[in-house]
């Protein structure tokens, strides 16, 4: 099995970190051939704060991804999330030196270089620059501004912007880990190629995926990212409302939470009780649901009322910027019972449970395809969409030669010249990815 076709997705999240190791089959699903989990120790709030933890939870992931995959895993696509991520709204333009030009691709990239530029608060850096519409010669709302002429170019952006040291530090944990890094990726992007279809993104929809330390937004309207927010509150922090509340341990507080956890006090009876053994040969301790139930309902509603004043900061309540589709919930918290009902009553959106069963083969596991995994997933599919890019731009470089053995030596440096072409449509990100890695080098 060769390796090019094969990726590997590892999600370091606050609760657990995740190596899962995907290929395209024939049908152009993702086929996952094996997940490696481990309890993740050195990491709160979505950034790591004990490096040697981190890396022992990396390698026990990896591992265990090896076994269950039969293969050797030597490089990854990371996720980066945390509350240092931060994104806003920015506005440039360039004056083209020539009019009677039309506009390509390098006019484009001068224009977000611009943007890359912009003086950030101490210790931050832009990690995405991604242009939403742009606007030639004051004609405004265009999409697709290539081959148009004009003089003047601009654009509006959305700037996500990270901290250094937070980047710098799990590109050290992934490398002394004994891996390399091929990409890094913004999370709730990762888990919305997952689990959300062209369909929702073109009407508009919010992505929450709440996760152990933190919770992700990602809002899309018109097929484009136009919102992304990192909300620093999860499923640790109701998990910790539970053990003070009821003062148990917190082992015993998460498996109430699965268990019996509810998001609407409403659905428990009054005598409904359980029982939890107590320690060291104390009497056990009796807990109604109805009240484990508003602990967790009163958390619960603190999140999503957070969630929803981002997606009212992003304008949700104009008709022009309405999310048709409504929300969709992900990451582990999401599995947590009647929420879905709760996030309906509260923000008055559509709402359903996303599933990252979108883009798998048919005969994944039900476990591969809870929302525990979709960043996972996301990263993988991620991962898969750049090497194929990859292998596009290498193949016209490798073919020309072999159509015209005989011309072969005059033509030496023509066959390069499409791939060429090619190498300028690879998308922003992809150009971002390459000038992080430096950076990471660099900072080694």
């Amino acid at each position: 099995m060769e390796q090019a076709s094969i990726a590997v997705g590892l999600d370091i999240g606050t609760t657990k970190i995740v190596a899962m190791v995907g290929r395209e089959n024939e049908y152009g699903k993702m086929e996952i051939l094996g997940i490696g989990k481990s309890k993740s120790l050195g990491v709160h709030r979505g950034v790591v704060n004990n490096i040697t933890q981190t890396i022992q939870s990396i390698q026990q992931a990896i591992t265990d991804a090896e076994t269950a995959s039969g293969l050797k895993i030597e490089e990854v696509v990371v996720g980066i999330a945390g509350q240092h991520i931060r994104s806003l709204q920015h506005s440039d333009y360039i004056t083209r030196m020539d009019s009677d030009e039309v506009i390509d691709l390098n006019d484009i990239d001068n224009l977000c270089n611009q943007v890359h530029k912009l003086v950030m608060l101490p210790g931050e850096e832009i990690l995405h620059v991604l242009p939403q519409d742009f606007k030639v010669d004051g004609q405004g709302e265009i999409k697709e501004p290539i081959g148009m002429y004009g003089g003047r170019l601009e654009a509006n952006f959305h700037v996500v912007v990270g901290q250094v040291a937070s980047i710098k530090n799990i590109g050290r944990c992934v490398r002394s880990a004994g891996l390399k890094l091929s990409d890094i990726t913004l999370e709730p992007l990762a888990s919305s190629n997952a689990v959300l279809s062209q369909e929702e993104k073109e009407a508009g929809v919010a992505l929450i995926d709440i996760g152990g330390g933190t919770t992700d937004l990602a809002i899309f309207k018109d097929g484009i990212i136009r919102h992304t927010a990192v909300i620093p509150f999860g499923g640790n922090v109701i998990t910790e409302d539970i053990k003070e509340g009821c003062s148990i341990i917190e082992k015993q507080a998460e498996l109430l939470k699965i268990k019996f956890g509810s998001a609407w006090p409403g659905e428990n009876k009054d005598n409904e009780i359980v029982s939890i053994p107590g320690l060291r040969g104390r009497d056990p301790k009796e807990i109604t649901l109805k009240n484990l139930s508003k602990i967790i309902h009163a958390r619960v509603v603190e999140i999503i009322e957070q969630v929803y004043l981002e997606i009212k900061n992003y304008g949700h309540e104009e008709q022009k910027k309405k999310l048709i589709a409504g929300i969709v919930l992900t990451g582990g918290g999401a599995q947590l019972k009647h929420l879905k009902q709760l996030v309906e009553y509260i923000t008055g959106m559509d709402t359903r449970i996303g599933y990252p069963n979108e883009h798998l083969a048919g005969d994944s596991d039900s476990e591969t395809t809870s929302p525990l995994y979709a960043t996972a997933v996301g990263l993988v599919m991620n991962s898969l969409e750049s090497k194929a890019r990859a292998n596009t731009l290498a193949k016209p470089e490798s073919e020309k030669p072999q159509g015209k053995p005989e011309t072969q030596g005059d033509s030496e440096g023509q066959p390069e010249s499409p791939p060429q072409v090619e190498s300028q449509r690879t998308s922003i990100f992809d150009t971002w990815a390459e000038k992080f890695k430096k950076f990471l080098d660099n900072a080694e």
